[in-house]
Formats: structure tokens, sequence, C-alpha cells
């Protein structure tokens, strides 16, 4: 390269900044470089300073979906059979008119019902969903999709008991001396709370791991307790009766802040170490250890993740677990209390946002996806519009969702950044853009922040934006006719207003001005950041702890036994889990952040089945089977099968993924998917 030409390289190159907007707690502030119109490297800044400038090697890489040969670049109609992904290119104009005619004419044949929108918002923020397409599908009065794949049973117990108090926030983890991490995996799925993690062994906590899987590094653990999937909730309410039986109740504090707390000892006393810790087949001194070390410390924190949640005893594992600071009285200084999702502290105005209300027309679970598309007739879903979302992957009961998907007369169009296994069954495929190419705003779940991210380079093809579509078939369909949608900067001020909760700017000042300034805007609580009854109370009616929250939840606490113990399911004895890994953000991105998936059994499991490590199985039961290569590995506990959450079809051998062995059952309070219910069976393939 000549001197002129690497001058005007470097004259062309540019670092923009802009914050991730995928499904993690922590949500990172990026300075991506730019060169030449195209994004030559991501990395962390430190505009918010939980990123500290280190980001995941998932987002790191991000340029692989952004460039890849998997990425949507023009509309297209489907031209051979569904799931072949044969496909012709057609213009936007045409994409637009045949989506709103056939919406149309599903709408005026069989009501807006027979339209469901299909999507979750993990890896969106407040423009990108729940914005124009609310306005969209509330327009057309379609059946309400029911979010419940993950942090349902979770969101609710955080109402119910606490009113969604604001959370503990990463850096006073660093005050506490004992930590109970609780079906969470920072490691994988939440990395900048590492760092906090090992400042606070450097001090001299304790940190202590509740999980089926070894999964923090060497030296980090001081106590493990691999529970059987499920367990959970016997296991916490064990504690809480251990405590109880050794007098270590705080009862001044539940007397002062918590009402139905006598209840709960009631319901936790015949859980007895040896009756619990058969169901979570440990040892009960192991059970005892661990309460002991909780209540010994002070001040104690309790992380609880969503792998508690992942089961039919999800509402009562995710109950006692964040019951236990309570009762042990560990509230009231910097590093007590709990940490699960900060979203409720935003305090939402979700309809302000999409400028119309909710109706009330019918729910659908979207873990019953499956059953919805095959079974529902009053009136049945003719119409599917996917977005933000790959449920022939993600969903519960993989086999009946794919058959759905099959419909010949169900017309379905999916919007995406890249062929995933869902777009493969689209009638007509619209390109979406990526984090990188739109404008989004994007509220942290982990910690408190708000940032806007803002397109780095122009959009990849003929990809829109979720804004920008929606906007358009808004207007097709003559909902828009006098086009005053907020878009734009508009939308961006309604949904900064629409945020309730004490954000940087409540006074009245412009919010969206101090965005652009400061790149980012922090949640303004009393002092340097929320301390649970110190500064912070629960969002209750009356301020308290709803320990027993009979009137939202029939039966508080209830445990259900082991689907192994129900007639006929002794066949399959091994649970399986899905664990969140280093490779994918849910199923984004494991276009390329996997090329082989494989199960991992413990070793006295493989031995007992003749299994080699490396050698090909077939994992299985009554609903299918997947086949993959074996990993032994004593990472997990005897009993469980680990195959992970995100991978595609592609990514094993006979075409499935795990949950085509996960039945599509909910918990009972909430309506929470239960893939760690699944039991399966491994045998050579």
């Amino acid at each position: 390269m000549s001197p002129d030409a690497k001058l005007a390289a470097a004259a062309d190159r540019h670092v923009a900044h802009t914050v991730c907007p995928l499904d993690c707690p922590d949500r990172c502030s990026l300075d991506v470089t730019v060169e030449a119109g195209r994004v030559t490297a991501i990395d962390g800044s430190r505009v918010n300073p939980v990123t500290d400038g280190f980001i995941c090697g998932k987002v790191r890489h991000f340029t692989k979906r952004l460039y890849g040969p998997e990425r949507l670049l023009h509309p297209m109609r489907r031209t051979g059979p569904k799931g072949s992904g044969a496909f012709t290119a057609i213009s936007w104009d045409e994409a637009i008119a045949t989506i709103a005619e056939r919406l149309a004419r599903v709408r005026s044949e069989r009501g807006g019902e027979a339209i469901l929108p299909f999507c979750y918002g993990g890896s969106n923020g407040l423009l990108t969903q729940d914005a124009a397409d609310a306005r969209l599908f509330r327009g057309l009065g379609a059946s309400r999709l029911l979010r419940t794949v993950c942090a349902e049973p979770t969101g609710f117990v955080a109402r119910v008991l606490y009113g969604k108090m604001p959370i503990v926030d990463f850096p006073d983890f660093e005050a506490a001396r004992f930590i109970l991490v609780w079906g969470a995996n920072p490691r994988e799925s939440n990395i900048h709370l590492v760092p906090y993690l090992k400042a606070a062994k450097a001090k001299g906590a304790r940190i202590a791991i509740v999980d089926p899987r070894r999964i923090a590094g060497e030296g980090m653990v001081d106590l493990h307790l691999p529970v059987w999937p499920g367990s959970d909730a016997a296991v916490a309410l064990a504690m809480i009766a251990h405590l109880d039986r050794e007098g270590r109740v705080d009862r001044g504090f539940l007397e002062r802040h918590a009402t139905g707390w006598e209840r709960l000892l009631d319901a936790a006393r015949p859980w007895t170490l040896e009756r619990a810790a058969a169901a979570a087949r440990v040892e009960p001194r192991a059970i005892a250890a661990l309460a002991d070390a909780y209540a010994d410390a002070d001040p104690a924190l309790v992380r609880c993740g969503w792998g508690v949640e992942r089961n039919r005893n999800a509402e009562s594992a995710v109950a006692a677990i964040l019951a236990l600071p309570a009762i042990a009285g560990k509230f009231g200084k910097r590093g007590g209390g709990y940490c699960l999702s900060a979203s409720g502290s935003y305090r939402v105005d979700h309809d302000a946002v999409a400028g119309t209300p909710e109706p009330p027309t019918r729910p659908i679970n979207m873990n019953r996806l499956g059953r919805a598309l095959l079974e529902e007739t009053t009136p049945p879903i003719q119409a599917l519009f996917v977005y933000n979302a790959n449920p022939a992957a993600t969903i519960p009961d993989q086999g009946r969702v794919l058959e759905g998907l099959r419909r010949e007369d169900l017309f379905t169009v999916v919007f995406e950044q890249v062929m995933t296994d869902t777009a493969l069954y689209a009638d007509i495929l619209l390109p979406a853009t990526t984090f990188l190419e739109h404008t989004d705003l994007s509220t942290a779940y982990g910690t408190y922040s708000v940032m806007l991210g803002t397109p780095v380079v122009a959009p990849a093809g003929e990809a829109k934006s979720n804004e920008e579509v929606f906007t358009l078939l808004g207007r097709a369909l003559g909902l828009d006719p006098d086009r005053r949608w907020a878009t734009g900067d508009a939308q961006v001020t309604q949904a900064l207003a629409a945020i309730r909760g004490p954000l940087e700017g409540s006074d009245g000042t412009d919010r969206l001005a101090r965005l652009r300034e400061a790149g980012i805007l922090r949640m303004d609580f009393p002092g340097e950041a929320p301390v649970q009854f110190g500064s912070v109370f629960p969002n209750t009616s009356d301020r308290k702890i709803h320990l027993w929250p009979e009137a939202e939840w029939s039966r508080p606490y209830e445990v259900l036994p082991d689907p192994e113990e129900r007639p006929g399911r002794g066949r399959h004895p091994l649970a399986l889990i899905s664990p969140a890994t280093d490779r994918s953000i849910s199923s984004t991105l494991a276009e390329y952040g996997f090329k082989e998936a494989v199960v991992t059994l413990h070793p006295h499991d493989a031995a007992a089945r003749r299994l080699q490590d490396g050698g090909l199985v077939r994992v299985h039961n009554d609903l299918g089977e997947v086949i993959v290569r074996l990993k032994v590995s004593d990472e997990v506990r005897p009993g469980v099968a680990s195959l992970p959450k995100g991978i595609w079809n592609r990514h094993t051998k006979n075409g499935r993924v795990g949950n085509t062995l996960v039945p599509d059952d909910i918990s009972a309070a909430s309506g929470g998917a239960c893939f760690n219910d699944a039991r399966v069976e491994v045998a050579m393939a």
C-alpha cells in the first residue's frame, strides 16, 4: 500500500461508541472500530464502569454474524417446502404488501386472535420490542403472547414477595463476607460479576455454589452443593427449618419488616435435613454446613440465578431462596441481602412506550407454541409473525413445534438477522438489522444503567430495523393513517419518559440530551448504591416482605415430587439440564459459536452404561432422541446429563436439539418453562 493510500485508510478509520443489548445482566458499553464503513474490531469501553474495558468473546467476534454467510440481506419469498430453505429475493414493497394483505385477510376471516406474534425480548431494548411492534399487533387485536420461557417465575416471586425491590449492585459484592450463588453461572453468562467475586474473595469472603455442576474456577469456591435438578425448593426450605431449630431466625427483623413469616416457618419445618437431602441426593450435613456458613457471616449475600426456576417447583424454589436473607436477618448493610434482576427498579410503563394499552385478547403461553399451532381452534392460529426469537430451537417440545411450523395453511413471517432454524419455515423472510445498525435504548437488568445504542455502520444489504418495519406494516394496514406513530427521537424521548424509576433526569431535565452527553444514565438511589432495608425497601403496598403471599399465589412453597417418581417414568433415570455456555447467548450467535454439541455425563453414569468418552450416543425419552458425541467428566454430578443451551439443529447428528426431549409442562403459579424436568436415558447410538 502506498503512503497516500495508508493515509487515506487511516483517515477513514474511527472508533464509534454504542452498547451491547444482548441477553446478559451486564449491559456492556462498547468501542467499535470502523474502517471504510465496516466494523473491524469490537471491545469494551469504560462508559459503563461495570464493563471496565473488557467484554465477552461472544460479542468480541460479533462481526462473524454481521458479515457472515448466514446473514440475511434481502426480503425473500419461500419457493420450496417449509423447512427446505428454498427462497427467492423480492422487493420490500412486495414483502410489505404481501404481509399486510395476508394479515388483513386472516383478521377479516378469522378475527385478530388468529394472528400470533412470537418474540422474546432478552436481547432487545425499549425500542426494538414492545414499541412499534406492540402498536401493530395491539391494533390488529392479535393473540397476546405470554413470554414465559425465562424469568417469569423469578419475576413473579420478586413481585409478590418484595414488590421487585432494587437488588444489591455488583460493586457491593465486595463488601460481603459470604456469597451464596444459587443457580447462576457468572463465568459463562455474567462475566462482569466475576471481578467483584474475586475482590470479595481477596478480602476474606467465602463463596458457595448450589448447582448440579462445578461452575467456578479453581480456588474460587469454598462450598459446593451439587443438588439434583428440581430439588432447590426442598433444600432452601430445609435450610430455613435448620436455622429455626438452631434458634438463628431473626424474629425481631421479621416482626418489623415481614408478614406471613410464621406460616413460612410452619411450611419449612417438615423439611428435615434428611428429607431434603434425599430429594437433592446430597448429604444432610452438607445442607446444614451451607446454612450455618450463611448464618455465621455478616454481611451475607444471595445471588439467585435463573437456573433455579426451570422446573415444576420454580416459584417455591425462588421464594424460599429469596426468603433466606429475611429469615437470617441479612439486610440493612452493604453486601447483604439478595441479587436477582434489577429490571423492576426501572418501573417501565410499557403501555406508554407502545403508545396504546394492551387489549384483553386471547393469551398464548409461548412454552406451548407447538400445542397452540396444532390444537387451538377458537380461532386456530392462521398467521405467525416471529421476530426477536428462534422458537424452532429454543421452545420445549421441539417435535411438536416443528410439526406446527410445517403447516402449509399457516402463513409465517420470520423477521431475522441470520438464517436460523425457524427462518427455514418462513413464507416471507425479512432481513433485520443488528444492534450495530440501528438505534435502541437499553436498560441493564443486572445493575443500574440506561444507555443509548446508536448505529455505527449502515445496515447490511436491505436490512431494516424493527421500528421501521412495524411502522411500514402499520401504515399498510391502515393502523396509522395520519402518520402519528412516534419514531426516531420522538420514540426515544417517549421511551425515556416511560421509565418511572429514580433515573437521572427525573427532575425534569432533558434526559435524551443528558444521555447523549454522558453516554449513560444511572439510577439515582439515596447514597452510592441501593442498600436493601437501608436506603431501599419493598415496593409492596405496606413496604413489608410478604413471605406468604396467598392472595397472589394459592399454594406457596409447595414442593412437587420428582418427575421420575410419577407412575411410568422410571425408564429414564437421568435428569437433563441445558446450561448456558460461553458459546452463545441463548441461541443467538450459535451459528458461529458452536461446531458440534456434546452431552456430558459423570464417569459413574458412563461406566454403568459402557459408554466411552468421544463415542456417539443417543439421548432419548418418549418424546424423541438427540444423537451427539459424549463427554465424560466429573464437572456434572452423577445422575445428570448436560446438553448445552442455545445449540441449533445443525449441531447434532440427527438435527434435533435438547428441547426435543423437554415436555411442554409449565410451572403452576406463573406458567414458566420446565426445561430441567426432562428425564432421559443415554445409550450407544
